[in-house]
C-alpha cells in the first residue's frame, strides 16, 4: 500500500532486491573491467603515471591499506582480514538491500555492494587494490582511488543527503516523529 511519498509501505520486494543486484553488477563489472584495461590494456604498471587531462592523470597504486591508507601496516594478513570485514559488511548490505522500499537507497546500497566486492576481488587476486584514478590541481592532490571507490563515495554522500532532506526528519514511513518527553 503506498503512503503519502508514493512508496511501498511494508518490507522490501524481489524487485528492490533485483535493481540493487542489478546496480552492484554494473559497478562491479565496470570497476573489473576498468582495472583490467589499466593492467593489461593501458599497462600503466610499466608507466606510472600518464596525464590524461589537466588535473587528471592515471597513476599506478597498489594499495594494500584500507580507506585512505589506513591500516597500511596490516602485512600480508591484512588483505585477509580487510576482505572478509568487506564481505560480512556486503551481507549487511544484501539485507538492507531486500528491505528497501525506495529505489534510490536500493541503487546506492547496490553500488556500495558492487565497489566492495570490486576491492575485495582485488585483494585476493593480487594482495593489492589497484588505484589508478589520479585527481590534482594547483598543487593539491587526492589519492589515486577507482571505479569502486568512486562508486562507493558517491553513494555514501547520496544516503547522507538523502537522509539530511527526507521530508523534515519525518520517518520514512510519513508519520510525524514521536517528541522525546
Amino acid at each position: 500500500m503506498p503512503n503519502t511519498t508514493g512508496e511501498a509501505v511494508g518490507r522490501g520486494s524481489r524487485g528492490a532486491l533485483g535493481l540493487g543486484l542489478l546496480t552492484a553488477m554494473i559497478v562491479l563489472s565496470a570497476d573489473q573491467f576498468s582495472k583490467y584495461w589499466i593492467l593489461y590494456g593501458f599497462h600503466l604498471p610499466d608507466k606510472g603515471s600518464v596525464p590524461i587531462l589537466p588535473g587528471l592523470n592515471f597513476t599506478m597504486v597498489w594499495n594494500t591499506a584500507v580507506t585512505f591508507g589506513m591500516f597500511s601496516r596490516a602485512g600480508s594478513s591484512g588483505r585477509i582480514i580487510f576482505s572478509a570485514v568487506a564481505l560480512l559488511i556486503v551481507g549487511g548490505l544484501l539485507v538492507w538491500m531486500a528491505r528497501s522500499r525506495r529505489p534510490l537507497i536500493t541503487c546506492a546500497v547496490g553500488a556500495i555492494a558492487g565497489g566492495a566486492i570490486g576491492n575485495v576481488i582485488d585483494r585476493l587476486r593480487y594482495g593489492a587494490v589497484v588505484d589508478f584514478i589520479h585527481l590534482h590541481a594547483a598543487g593539491w592532490s587526492w589519492y589515486v582511488f577507482n571505479v569502486a571507490d568512486s562508486a562507493i563515495v558517491c553513494s555514501v554522500a547520496a544516503l547522507i543527503v538523502d537522509g539530511l532532506l527526507q521530508d523534515g526528519g519525518r520517518p520514512a514511513d510519513g508519520r510525524k516523529p514521536v517528541a522525546d518527553d
